[in-house]
C-alpha cells in the first residue's frame, strides 16, 4: 500500500498528466522535487492500475479508453484486470529472452510487461505489431525493432493491414510470445478480434519456440476468434490461480508450465 506521501505524489502526477494530455518524466521530477527514478516508479504503479499509459519518456492519459459494451475488448480494461499477475508473467517471460535472440512479441497487456521488463543490456531483434509493445521494446538502443504496420485499432493498439500481415508471414523467429483472451482444452486458444487472430496465426507459423502468456482467468474461457490449439505451444506462463485440472491437461500435452 503506498504511503500517504506517495499517494499525494501519485494524485499530483495523475492530475498533471490529465490536464496537459501528457507529461515527461523530467517535467514531473522537476515540479515534484524528486528524482526521475522515483517518478518512473510512480508511473509504473499508475500504469499497472490502468490509470495512465506509461511510455518511454513520460506518460499519457487513458480516460478516452473504456471497456466498452459487454463482449468488447479494450486494452485499458484488460490491463486493469489482474495487473499484478500480468506483471509477474511478463517479467518471467522476459527472463527467457537471451542476447542474440530473434523474437516476436504479440499484442496485449501481458506482453507489454514482457517488453517493459527486458534488460536494456540485451542485444535482441524484436518483431511486434502493436503500439504499446513497440513503445516499450524501443527503449534500448541495443535492440533492433521491426514493426508490422497498418491501420491502428484504437481499442487494442494493434496495427492491422495486409502489408503487416505479410511481413509477419515472411519473418522467422527463434522465440515468440503470445497473449490470448481464452484458453480451452476443447476449443483451443482464442482472442476477440479476427484480424488480430490472423496476425497471431502468422506469428505461430513463423516461430520455432512458442510461449503463451496468460493469467489464470483466461483458462476455460472461449473468445470468438480461434488462432491456435493448446498443443501449438511449447510453454505456458501463468499465475498460481490456475486450476489443478488445467495443470494436468498442460503437462499431459508435454507443454512446459511456469507458474509465477
Amino acid at each position: 500500500m503506498p504511503t500517504r506521501k506517495r499517494q499525494d505524489r501519485l494524485s499530483i502526477i495523475l492530475k498533471a498528466v490529465r490536464e496537459t494530455r501528457g507529461a515527461s518524466i523530467r517535467e514531473l521530477a522537476g515540479s515534484l522535487g524528486v528524482s526521475e527514478m522515483t517518478v518512473r516508479r510512480d508511473l509504473e504503479l499508475l500504469a499497472s492500475e490502468s490509470r495512465i499509459r506509461f511510455v518511454h519518456a513520460g506518460a499519457i492519459p487513458l480516460e478516452n479508453q473504456s471497456e466498452g459494451a459487454a463482449g468488447d475488448y479494450s486494452l485499458s480494461g484488460a490491463k486493469a484486470a489482474g495487473a499484478e499477475e500480468k506483471m509477474r508473467i511478463g517479467q518471467k517471460a522476459a527472463s527467457l529472452v537471451e542476447s542474440g535472440d530473434v523474437v516476436i512479441i504479440d499484442s496485449g497487456s501481458t506482453t507489454e510487461w514482457l517488453a517493459r521488463s527486458l534488460s536494456p543490456d540485451l542485444s535482441v531483434t524484436i518483431l511486434c505489431f502493436s503500439l504499446n509493445v513497440l513503445l516499450e521494446a524501443g527503449r534500448s538502443p541495443l535492440r533492433t525493432i521491426l514493426c508490422a504496420g497498418g491501420a491502428l485499432n484504437p481499442d487494442t493498439l494493434v496495427f492491422q493491414g495486409p502489408e503487416g500481415l505479410d511481413l509477419v508471414r515472411r519473418y522467422r523467429a527463434g522465440k515468440a510470445f503470445f497473449s490470448a483472451g481464452g484458453v480451452s482444452d476443447r476449443l483451443g486458444v482464442t482472442c476477440t478480434d479476427p484480424a488480430e487472430a490472423e496476425l497471431k496465426k502468422a506469428a505461430i507459423a513463423s516461430s520455432q519456440t512458442r510461449i503463451l502468456l496468460v493469467d489464470s482467468r483466461k483458462f476455460a474461457t472461449v473468445k470468438p476468434a480461434w488462432f491456435a490449439e493448446l498443443s501449438d505451444f511449447d510453454a505456458i506462463i501463468t499465475d498460481a490461480g490456475i486450476s489443478l485440472d488445467f495443470v494436468e491437461i498442460i503437462r499431459d500435452r508435454g507443454i512446459a508450465l511456469h507458474v509465477v
